[in-house]
């Protein structure tokens, strides 16, 4: 069996202060783009079933917008008369059982038995699914609510093997096997040795196609989201030939590209170091997002920038950052880490009189805008 898959699309991600001519956030009509294209392909690749690994939206109550396009998604995989079983991920799955699942939304939609030609199956509240398609069975764990749960689901699925057909587990966990670029929101870790006792693992969560053990994948995103997500790794889909045992990634093409460009400003002066940021922008592609390092800047040198010549080299760009890094800074400040900054937040909260706020909202919102601030460095 051939399947593809398909995760971390993170439909409704918005950033940066520029719209399309519709009045779209930019980035946010990237991750559409970007999305949508995959699926087409899919259509096109001669597939017998689709998997979606998890957090295709940012967050889980995504927009009526985000809703229309994971939509037009499925849609497009049943009129290709596609299988497909999604689960959820860690961005958007509640926090607290009760509030809504926007993938239920999907499954009134759509014909939950993936069994049927076209059919679509849902694990998407904190419960292990298993679906039997014949010479496949998928196992489907999808973001729990604690590390213990998703043990537990795991624990099911390994006695729910089959001992006559190709098992498949899907799921969206953060593995320590592979060094992860930024912590994320409401992460579940599992050692992929506790992954190992299925025929071939899909796994969600990670933005770039990633080998975590032999049968054992990392999908990856279907976009670049920031620098701290590796832009010079191809982003897209994946297919598994069940018969062969090869997993094979399929980059999208065509993505803005986001560029660091690297500056030695040791000696120049400021009008000197006009000249060369100009220089190296004017080239740089249509539409970009990019990030200048200043290295050895004088912070007298960087005041004195003329920011209009600066503007009128980076107007074909989306976004530019300049980042100088001062030379007669001796004593580098240590800031704290992402990791650190979470553990504060948490223990600020502690010794807060919360109440007449829900404690858990209050977390995890700070953390949110802790990590997005970390992924726009």
């Amino acid at each position: 069996m051939r399947i593809a898959a398909v995760g971390d699309g993170h439909l409704g991600r918005s950033y940066y202060p520029s719209v399309t001519d519709e009045g779209v956030n930019t980035r946010e009509r990237d991750f559409e783009i970007s999305f949508l294209k995959a699926i087409d392909k899919i259509c096109e690749s001669q597939v017998d079933l689709v998997v979606w690994l998890g957090d295709i939206f940012d967050h889980p109550r995504p927009t009526y917008r985000s809703f229309r396009v994971a939509q037009a998604g499925l849609v497009k995989l049943r009129q290709s008369g596609l299988q497909c079983i999604l689960i959820s991920g860690n961005h958007d799955t509640p926090r607290l059982p009760g509030t809504g699942n926007p993938y239920l939304v999907l499954a009134d939609r759509f014909e939950a038995d993936p069994t049927r030609s076209s059919g679509m199956g849902f694990a998407t509240t904190y419960s292990y699914e298993c679906f039997d398609l014949g010479d496949v069975v998928i196992h489907a764990v999808p973001q729990m609510l604690c590390v213990e749960d998703t043990l537990n689901a795991l624990e099911q699925a390994k006695t729910n093997r089959a001992a006559d057909k190709v098992n498949l587990l899907i799921t969206h966990p953060r593995v320590p096997q592979v060094q992860p670029r930024y912590s994320d929101i409401n992460e579940i870790e599992i050692d992929a040795a506790k992954l190992q006792f299925w025929d071939f693992v899909l796994l969600g969560h990670y933005h770039t196609f990633t080998t975590v053990y032999e049968r054992m994948w990392y999908a990856g995103a279907t976009d670049t989201f920031s620098f701290a997500d590796d832009p010079t790794a191809a982003k897209g889909f994946v297919i598994l030939d069940t018969d062969t045992g090869v997993c094979s990634h399929y980059p999208l093409d065509n993505q803005r590209p986001l560029i660091t460009v690297n500056i030695p400003a040791l000696g120049c002066s400021a009008s000197e170091l006009t000249q060369l940021i100009a220089k190296q922008l004017e080239p740089l592609d249509e539409g970009a997002v990019v990030r200048c390092y200043l290295d050895g800047v004088q912070a007298q040198d960087y005041r004195l920038i003329d920011s209009e010549v600066v503007h009128e080299a980076s107007r074909h760009l989306l976004h530019l950052k300049l980042d100088p890094n001062f030379l007669e800074v001796k004593n580098q400040v240590e800031l704290p880490t992402l990791d650190s900054m979470q553990a504060r937040w948490s223990r600020y909260l502690q010794h807060q009189d919360l109440s007449s706020f829900d404690k858990s909202q209050l977390e995890e919102l700070g953390n949110k805008y802790l990590i997005e601030a970390v992924e726009r460095e």
